[in-house]
């Protein structure tokens, strides 16, 4: 009886090893399948790996990511000592993806293709038929008009009701994230009442940078006037002086730490310096987050009034990833908000400044975008653009604010 025990546990043994080598055989010629690979490619199963893993090892990690009450000591540990959390909080989260590289806004290049497969168009190299001189008239008139919110011509508004129109003529898609029909909806977004009712007596308008240390063609090192906070001052100053509203120019340095160029944790760092400033003035209602776009050998210029203007672009974080799944730690309640602040001001500069704006771009994350429902970022010009140039988008941009938010009959 003994002999045949030990026989059996040796026949156990072999199976169990025979059971190990055809579990490992099988799971090699699924991992090199092709549907496989697809999926493995594609990130997804490493992003959910990941995401369990940290949730189940680091809960409180959420609270880092969002920066809700985890003070940045803690935040970098976090980071090294946890490098799924620096996965999250640097690739794919709270905003600070796309500053992880020296001019990594890159948005504008014409290599990135939009979610319907084409190159991006800027607004001069728009086809024809994006909208009528008269269709343009009428959107005028009817964000001029006090007693109801911005609408268009049904002619222009059929045709931005086709989404394959509205997205091919006015966005540029990320290949990270993906926009559909019910989150482009222009009629939606159109019919949302941005109007500002003006009071003098309190700030409504903050401008903020969270890349502070942009820089021009022809920008003097040290000269804070030439560098993107610069450009903010003369928006600010043409908001005030030209159409009365109390704007706060927020001129913190937020991606320069220690005299470390730190663009990943700049967002982090802007956040919380916002959500300070919106604890003191509760009154504010527009949030503009002025940026100059960093894109390898590109300029972005036009002309306006006889002056060469650098093109701005009005930039979107729609907390969505590729596979059109909602980023739930960078929930923004706000972007529908957002989408129709952005979309009013480019049906405005279409007929102020016909060139003036490139395709509004939208992106995965969120970019600190849901801090107010008015909240905007704008990219203005390259780093290939003068300092003269940026200078001179300052005051359509005022202008293209006041169109959308004044709530007077008589817009300037």
């Amino acid at each position: 009886m003994r002999g045949t025990s030990r026989l059996q546990k040796i026949l156990y043994l072999i199976m169990l090893v025979l059971g190990v080598y055809i579990f490992y055989k099988a799971g090699r010629i699924l991992l090199e399948s092709a549907a496989a690979q697809r999926m493995l490619d594609s990130g997804e199963v490493q992003r959910n790996l990941e995401d369990a893993a940290v949730r189940t090892y680091a809960p409180g990690y959420a609270a880092a990511v969002e920066g809700q009450g985890m003070p940045n000591w803690l935040a970098k540990w976090m980071r090294q000592a946890v490098p799924v959390y620096s996965y999250l909080a640097e690739g794919q989260e709270e905003d600070g993806e796309e500053a992880a590289q020296e001019e990594s806004e890159n948005t504008g290049t014409a290599a990135r293709k939009s979610q319907t497969g084409e190159a991006e168009k800027t607004t001069q190299e728009k086809p024809e038929g994006t909208g009528t001189e008269t269709e343009i008239e009428t959107v005028s008139a009817g964000m001029q008009q006090a007693s109801s919110p911005r609408v268009v011509s049904e002619q222009l508004l059929a045709r931005l009701g086709d989404f394959d129109y509205l997205l091919s003529h006015y966005y540029t898609v990320d290949e990270g994230t993906m926009a559909d029909a019910q989150l482009l909806d222009a009629d939606v977004l159109l019919q949302k009442d941005l109007r500002l009712v003006r009071d003098p007596s309190v700030p409504q308008i903050l401008i903020y940078h969270t890349h502070s240390q942009e820089a021009f063609a022809d920008s003097e090192e040290g000269k804070v006037e030439d560098t993107i906070v610069g450009m903010g001052e003369i928006l600010a100053e043409e908001l005030r002086d030209t159409y009365g509203y109390n704007v706060i120019h927020d001129t913190g340095i937020y991606d320069l730490v220690d005299g470390v160029l730190d663009r990943s944790a700049a967002y982090d760092y802007a956040r919380e310096a916002v959500e300070r400033i919106l604890q003191e003035y509760p009154s504010v209602e527009v949030i503009i987050d002025l940026h100059r776009d960093g894109v390898e050998g590109e300029k972005f210029v036009t002309e306006i009034d006889g002056e060469p203007t650098s093109k701005i672009m009005f930039f979107n974080g729609i907390s969505r990833d590729s596979a059109d799944q909602p980023l739930s730690w960078l929930e923004n309640p706000y972007t529908q908000d957002n989408l129709a602040f952005s979309l009013q001001l480019q049906l405005a500069a279409e007929e102020l400044y016909p060139g003036f704006t490139r395709n509004i771009y939208l992106k995965a994350e969120r970019f600190n975008l849901h801090l107010r429902p008015r909240s905007l970022l704008i990219e203005a010009g390259t780093q290939l653009n003068t300092v003269e140039e940026e200078q001179n988008a300052m005051r359509p941009i005022a202008k293209l604010l006041h169109r959308v938010l004044d709530a007077t009959p008589t817009s300037g």
